[in-house]
């Protein structure tokens, strides 16, 4: 497959408001795998809180919206396995009704991709060098490796970045984060980071890596809380820490 040469960053609610590092880190990432990055200024939220709480009036239009503003690039590429998922899974289910948008909607999803599957799958780039940070684990979200069937690509690009990468017990366990789950059952969603917490320190490991933003920021929130030894981070900044450091 040969790689889009013109990528539009879609950079979803959380990086944007709360992590713009890992826009930053995924922009230098895209450069260094040949790629030229546009970063759209009307693009908003892809809409999957509103599909979430069942007020698909308010997801359809924001659907439309992100159709429109994307439909013009060669590939749009996210650092969020969940919101890539609405993108490429749920935008054509939401737009079947509306004559004509469907099949916009489809060669969109067509061309949206996480980030990790865009630099393995498409890119066929691979960092290379050795990451200095300890032992590193990976946690995969649950939108990502169960919906979108990525797990390979990001334990792809940790191994070629030379970290020494060790499983979890369950790394598809979720962490407890599920969008407004967390708001809505705090208790039952900071119990389960704990587990995932406890596994990835069983396994050894002083990083915990996501590359989903809503997982990384329930992870860090609860590991912070609790004084957990572990550091979380996203699969973005720890390739571009590395990439960086080596010049």
């Amino acid at each position: 497959m040969t790689a889009p040469r013109r990528v539009a960053l879609f950079v979803t609610c959380i990086v944007d408001q709360v992590y713009p590092e890992i826009g930053e880190a995924t922009v230098r990432l895209l450069r260094r795998a040949g790629c030229e990055v546009d970063f759209p200024m009307a693009q908003t939220c892809c809409g999957q809180p509103f599909f979430n709480s069942g007020f698909r009036s308010e997801a359809t239009h924001l659907a439309k919206r992100f159709v429109e503003i994307f439909e013009d690039y060669d590939a749009i590429v996210a650092p969020s396995g969940s919101c890539v998922t609405m993108v490429r899974i749920e935008y054509p289910h939401l737009l079947h009704q509306w004559p004509g948008w469907e099949q916009r909607a489809l060669a969109v999803a067509a061309k949206t991709y996480e980030l990790s599957e865009f630099l393995v799958d498409v890119c066929d780039w691979r960092p290379a060098g050795t990451h200095p940070d300890g032992v590193v684990t990976y946690h995969d979200s649950c939108h990502m490796c169960r919906l979108l069937g990525l797990r390979t690509e990001p334990r792809t690009l940790l191994d070629a970045a030379g970290t020494q990468r060790v499983e979890m017990r369950e790394s598809d366990r979720c962490c407890g984060f599920g969008g407004s789950f967390s708001v809505r059952m705090p208790a039952v969603s900071n119990a389960m980071t704990r587990e995932k917490l406890a596994q990835a320190q069983a396994a050894g490991a002083t990083m915990l890596v996501t590359a989903d933003p809503g997982c990384l920021m329930q992870l860090r929130g609860v590991a912070a809380a609790d004084r957990v030894p572990l550091q979380p981070r996203h699969l973005a900044e720890v390739l571009d820490d590395m990439l960086e450091a080596q010049g």
